[in-house]
This record gives C-alpha cells, structure tokens and sequence, in this order.
C-alpha cells in the first residue's frame, strides 16, 4: 500500500491556508463537490508540487439494498482519473431507500446511516463492492461510519463486519478512529475490540476528526476541535500496525490555519506514541481472527450474488427506519425510539444547513424565520433528490401557506423562487398541470 503520510482534508474555505500549511503530504476531497474539466485551481497546484489527492465519495450508498448506480459510479471514476489518485473511499452506509424494490417513493437521507451487521445485509455489501470495484480505475477502500441508532437483531460486531467484507472482497479500509469513538459514546461499543478484530493488512489510511456530547449523544461534527479519546484511539491504532496515511477531516467552523496545524501535530505526535509501544497484534491470542489477506493479494473467491429477495427484504427495513427518520412514520419495532428521535431532528438540522449554503438566498429573505419555517416544513416533507430542488420546494411550500405574512418579504420570496423554477411547462401530463396550477397561485400573491 503507497505511503501517504499526514493529510487534511481539502475544503474550499481553507483552500489557501491548506497550501501554506507545512508537513501537508496528501489531501482528501469530497468527490461530489469537484467536476473533473473544471478542477480549483487549489488542487491543480497542489497536484503539481506532488501532493497526491484522494476523492471521498458520499453518494453511492454501497450498503443499500440496490445496486450501486452507474452512473454514479462513473462519475467517481472520472474524480479519479483527472486527480490522478492512488484510490478512491467511500463509505459502508445507506443514504437512500425506497423505489422499485419496495413499491413505494424513494426517500433520501442527506446522510450516511448504518448497516445492520447481518449475514444477508453483508452478502447485499459484499455483492455492491464488487459492483464498485470493477467499476472503478483504482482500488476501492470503504469507510466504517458513526452511529446514533443500532440495529435489533445485529449477528456481529463492528470487526467481525469489516473482517469479513474485506476477506470477502479484498476492499481495503479506512478507519475513521472519531467514528470508532462516537460509536463507544452512543452504542457501547467498545474501541478496542473493534481494533483488535480488524485485518489491520487491509488499513489504506485513518481519518481522525473532531464532535461534541450532547444529552449523552456524542455527534460526529467535523466542526469542533479532535478529543483528547480519538487520538488515544488513534495512538492505540497505531501500536497495532503503521498506517499508510492520516488526515484530519473539518467542515465546518473553520478555526484559524495555526489551530489546524496544532491538531495535525497532535495527530502525528498519537501515531508517534503508538510506534513506541510493542505490537499488540503480535501478542494476539490465538482465538482471535486470523490476519486477513493483504488487500493487494486476490480476495476469497466471490458466493453467489444475494437473492433478489434478500435484497427487498433489506430494503423493505431501510425503507421502513428511513421513512420513521425523515417523514414521521411509526419507528420500527426494536429501533430505541429516543435515538430514532435524536437522529431525525439532527437529519433536519443538516438539511437546514446545508440548504441554506446552497441556497443562501432563503435565510436572507427570511431572516430568522427560515430555520424553524424549514424545520417544520421538513417534518411533512422528505427530501427529494438533491438539495437545490429541496430549496425550490420548501420556498413552493412557504408561499403555497400564505407566508411570509410582511408583503414585502413575501414578495421578494416569491420573485426569489419564480426566477428558479423555471418557464411554466407545456405538458398536460397530471404532475405538469399541478405545477402549473403552483405557479398560478404564487403569481397571484
């Protein structure tokens, strides 16, 4: 596995402070967010002093029920191809559920969510890997994911899981040691047996990342500075195995560049630490698993694809803990439904945010008003695919409800969303003449 060294990952707020920053080896982008002809000029020069860039992917939902689409998965390919990347991550999560398999509407997430630890929804993982690796012009590592919610009726531990999906595959892995954290907090799962029964071999990097502790929930920011815990993780990672690379991932609430080079500091000081001590892998105990294949070695030979129904039974329960999550249907049964709860107020909270950066417009016009007019708009409304037109519908919904009640922010709300949604249609389709309706009524107010 190529060396990677320390990382950070690439965001266009710290752009030029990521530059500047010393010790800088490689750096992590979020894939969605860049198109391959029209690369910042950020990454081209960091491209051209050698500094290797690797696409993180957030969209494929490698853990859901359907296959992996194509053209998602093009589109990655073509992420890595132009950055002229090593590999390429993703993540082991459901991000959609719905459609086809189901009979019923698809329903996005806006989020990375768990997969239970069960032999079917494995053989479904194992089975949309492979889809995705043959897809892709570099090797594929795969990211475990924090967790405020737990399965009922779980058949393995978080090791146990990635054990056999990268013996199964031959994925490689990458340990996010903040999610091994949060897990810790909000599922009782303890760190260091997660360490102990991962195929170390198979680590391609770590990601280290800061959160906060909320009611007893600790929630995966990536806006707050790294705990004194995940670096112990990290350290306690590194007595295990060296890893190929490190980063340190921030969204949001960008501190000053001095700050970020402290915890990068502290990051390369935990794997120091870590170096220092003897080798727990090697002090084993023999019932413990077997080291796993290198992840350049050929995986166990591929079962047989999952059944058909194996995959609609799976979705049939994504469905049923997603819709609970983003359209108020009853939690299923076995689900805690205080975390069912957290989950879904915290999946509205970062629809209004993220909202509000694609459309800043809205929380102009509103003013305070817009964050808990989205909230409760959200409550009646799952998101429908993608962002921009969440945007459009919500500002549709606000006006469609006879507000805002000051006429001229009414009025400016309303040009706001005219000008977005495009010429009124032709069409007499049914959904046509409803939106045509729509704007009939907006243009009266």
């Amino acid at each position: 596995m190529e060396r990677l060294g320390t990382g950070m990952g690439w965001r266009p707020e710290i752009a030029e402070a990521v530059e500047r920053m010393p010790g800088i080896d490689w750096v992590e982008v979020v894939a969605e967010n860049v198109c391959p002809g029209h690369l910042p000029e950020s990454l081209l020069r960091l491209r051209e002093r050698g500094v290797t860039v690797v696409p993180h992917g957030v969209s494929l939902g490698l853990g859901g029920a359907d296959r992996p689409d194509e053209g998602r998965l093009t589109a990655l390919a073509e992420r890595a191809e132009a950055l002229g990347s090593p590999l390429v991550t993703e993540h082991i999560a459901f991000v959609r559920a719905g459609g086809p398999l189901t009979a019923s509407p698809r329903l996005e997430a806006g989020h990375l969510l768990p997969v239970p630890r069960t032999r079917d929804a494995l053989d479904v993982l194992c089975a949309n890997v492979r889809i995705a690796q043959d897809a892709l012009p570099v090797p594929l590592a795969v990211e475990n994911i924090a967790a405020l919610i737990s399965w009922p009726g779980e058949e393995m531990t978080e090791g146990q899981f990635l054990y056999e999906l990268a013996d199964r595959t031959g994925v490689r892995l990458l340990v996010d040691v903040a999610n091994l954290h949060t897990n810790h907090v909000n599922r009782g799962e303890d760190p260091a047996e997660a360490l102990a029964g991962l195929p170390l071999e198979a680590i391609a990097y770590v990601h280290v990342a800061g959160g906060f502790e909320r009611d007893g929930v600790w929630h995966d920011s990536h806006a707050h500075p790294v705990p004194r815990p995940v670096l112990d993780i990290l350290t306690d990672l590194a007595s295990r195995v060296s890893p190929p690379g490190v980063l340190l991932e921030r969204d949001e609430n960008f501190p000053e560049p001095a700050e970020l080079e402290g915890e990068l500091e502290a990051i390369r000081e935990a794997v120091e630490k870590g170096g220092a001590k003897p080798s727990a892998a090697s002090a084993a105990s023999p019932t413990e698993a077997p080291p796993a294949p290198a992840p350049d070695s050929a995986p166990a030979p591929a079962p047989a694809p999952p059944h058909d129904l194996t995959r609609q039974h799976l979705a049939l329960t994504q469905t049923a803990l997603l819709s609970a999550l983003v359209a108020g249907t009853p939690v299923p049964e076995g689900f805690d439904r205080v975390r069912v709860g957290v989950q879904a107020r915290a999946l509205a909270g970062k629809r209004a945010d993220v909202v509000a950066k694609v459309a800043p417009d809205l929380p102009s016009i509103l003013g305070t008003a817009y964050r808990p007019a989205f909230l409760a708009y959200a409550h009646r409304h799952p998101m429908p695919d993608g962002y921009r037109r969440d945007a459009l519908n919500f500002a549709e919904q606000v006006l469609l409800a006879g507000h805002p009640e000051d006429p001229a922010v009414r009025r400016r709300l309303r040009e706001w969303w005219l000008e977005r949604s495009g010429p009124a249609p032709r069409s007499q389709h049914p959904t046509v003449r409803l939106a045509r309706a729509t704007r009939r009524v907006l243009l009266r107010r």
